[in-house]
C-alpha cells in the first residue's frame, strides 16, 4: 500500500459525517447548514437478494415508514442504498446516549399496534434479504473535524477501519497528524470519525462525510495536493509509517440516500423538504 497516495485513503477519505450520517434521532440546526446527531449511532445493513434490490426492496421498506408515521413513531432514521460494494441498504439512527436508545425501543415495544404493523412489513421485507446486521457506533470529537449532516446531501461516504490490537494509541496519533494537515491546508474539509462498541469484531472506527454532488468527490481529490503541501515531506512519511504498523484493513463504500425508505427527524425534513418529503 503506497501512502503516496493514500492521503486519498487515509487523509482524503477523512474528508468524510454523519451517520451520519448521518443518522439522526434528533438534530440540531447551525448557521452554515449542518445539522449535527446524537453521539451514539447504531446501524442495521440488509443485504438483497440478487434482483431484490431497487424498487422492490423500496415498497418493503415503505410499509415501515407507514406504519413509523401512522403511529407517530419518534424513532427516526435515515436509508440508503449502497452504489459500491455488495448491493445492501444502511438504515442509520442516532441517540444521545444508550439509555435514550433503550427508551426508544421500549416505546415501540409497547405499541401493540405499531409492533403489529412491523411485524407484517417484517415478513414481506424478509423475502428479500440474504443477510441482516446491526452495530452500534459512538462519535468521536476528537478525531472529527467540523462534523455534521450537511444540508442538501445526496450522497454519503464510509471508509471503515480496522485497527491491529494494542496499536490505538498509532491510530489516534495517525488521524490527529491528517486532522492539524487539514487544519493547515484544507479548512473547509469535515468528517466524522465513529469508534465500534458492539457488533464488530473489535478495532473498528467509521470515518463518513455527507455529500451534495459526485463533482464533491472530485473536489476532495484535487484538494489532495494542497493536503501534502501541508504536512509536508516529513509528515508524509510519518503517516505512511503509522498507517503501516496499525492499519489491519481498509474499505470504502458511497452510498446513496433514499428517502423513501427513510423516517428522518423533523429538522431535516424542514430543512430539505423537497427531497424528504416531496409532494405528490
Amino acid at each position: 500500500m503506497n501512502l503516496k497516495f493514500n492521503h486519498q485513503s487515509i487523509a482524503l477519505s477523512l474528508l468524510l459525517l454523519g451517520f451520519a450520517s448521518s443518522t439522526l434521532l434528533t438534530m440540531s440546526a447551525q448557521d452554515n447548514g449542518v445539522l449535527v446527531s446524537p453521539k451514539v449511532m447504531v446501524i442495521v445493513r440488509e443485504f438483497t437478494k440478487p434482483g431484490k434490490d431497487g424498487s422492490a426492496h423500496e415498497k418493503t421498506e415503505g410499509a415501515y415508514v407507514h406504519a413509523m408515521t401512522q403511529y407517530n413513531a419518534t424513532d427516526h432514521y435515515i436509508a440508503m442504498t449502497s452504489l459500491s460494494g455488495p448491493s445492501r441498504a444502511l438504515f442509520m439512527s442516532s441517540y444521545p446516549s444508550f439509555d435514550a436508545w433503550q427508551t426508544e425501543r421500549k416505546a415501540i415495544g409497547s405499541n401493540t399496534a405499531l409492533t403489529d404493523a412491523l411485524d407484517s412489513a417484517n415478513l414481506a421485507d424478509g423475502d428479500l434479504l440474504s443477510l441482516t446486521e446491526s452495530s452500534t457506533w459512538v462519535r468521536r470529537n476528537d478525531l472529527s473535524l467540523n462534523p455534521g449532516f450537511r444540508v442538501g446531501a445526496r450522497l454519503e461516504e464510509i471508509e471503515q477501519f480496522f485497527i491491529r490490537p494494542g496499536h490505538e494509541h498509532e491510530w489516534e496519533e495517525l488521524v490527529k497528524l491528517v486532522l492539524a494537515g487539514y487544519k493547515k491546508g484544507v479548512p473547509d474539509a469535515h468528517w466524522g470519525t465513529y469508534q465500534e462498541a458492539y457488533g464488530t469484531p473489535g478495532g473498528g472506527f467509521l470515518v463518513i462525510t455527507t455529500l451534495k454532488s459526485a463533482a464533491e468527490i472530485d473536489a476532495n481529490f484535487a484538494s489532495g495536493k494542497k493536503f501534502e503541501e501541508a504536512m509536508g515531506e516529513a509528515g508524509m512519511k510519518k503517516l505512511e509509517e503509522l498507517e503501516a504498523s496499525c492499519v489491519e484493513s481498509r474499505q470504502t463504500n458511497l452510498f446513496l440516500l433514499a428517502p423513501k425508505m427513510s423516517y428522518p427527524p423533523e429538522p431535516l425534513v424542514k430543512a430539505d423538504p423537497d427531497f424528504w418529503k416531496p409532494k405528490p
